[in-house]
């Protein structure tokens, strides 16, 4: 648990938000956002002999710069798994963290771009990153601006009545101290 706490709060930044005994295990609760009690919550009780079983956890990073940054933070901690990659949409570094966990630390380029994973050289720099990155984007098919397509996925997720959108329809059936509240 200790590494665990160490490389989150150390490497990815997060802060302790909680801690508590439950069900008979000591729990940490971490949050990078002041908005949200946890992110993250750390749970002992795999064998360390057991394979992750989570695909990867994903996390957005603001910019190419401090995707470069924490990446040389990466190669001098000598985590396992170090895969600098470009999506395109993308710009991210996957690793492995202290359990064997994949994680993704990600910066969001101006595209949209369908699934691709090519190299993503740090030795250049990010003027060229951004322009090879663009010349990939502009060769495939079905790309656009990242804001283009989020208008088309926020008019889907309308239409088809997305978890979230139907919360908000029962607030609005249901708006605090009115019809409906105890």
């Amino acid at each position: 648990m200790t590494a665990m706490v160490d490389f989150y709060t150390g490497v990815l930044g997060f802060a302790i938000t909680d801690r508590a005994h439950i069900r008979g295990a000591d729990v940490v609760f971490l949050s990078r956002n002041p908005d949200e009690h946890h992110q993250i919550v750390l749970v002992p009780g795999r064998s360390p002999q057991s394979p992750s079983t989570i695909n990867q956890i994903s996390f957005r990073v603001v910019s190419l710069a401090e995707l470069r940054r924490l990446q040389e933070q990466l190669v001098a901690l000598e985590v396992a798994g170090l895969n600098p990659t470009n999506h395109g949409g993308s710009w991210s570094v996957y690793f492995l963290d202290p359990e064997g966990n994949r994680i993704e630390l990600f910066a969001q380029t101006p595209w949209y771009m369908p699934p691709v994973s090519a190299p993503l050289d740090f030795a250049l720099s990010d003027d060229e990153i951004f322009k090879l990155t663009q010349t990939m984007v502009r060769a495939t098919p079905g790309s656009m601006k990242r804001a283009e397509w989020r208008s088309r996925l926020q008019q889907r997720l309308n239409q088809e009545g997305t978890i979230e959108h139907r919360a908000l329809s029962a607030e609005e059936s249901f708006p605090a101290g009115g019809e409906g509240a105890t």
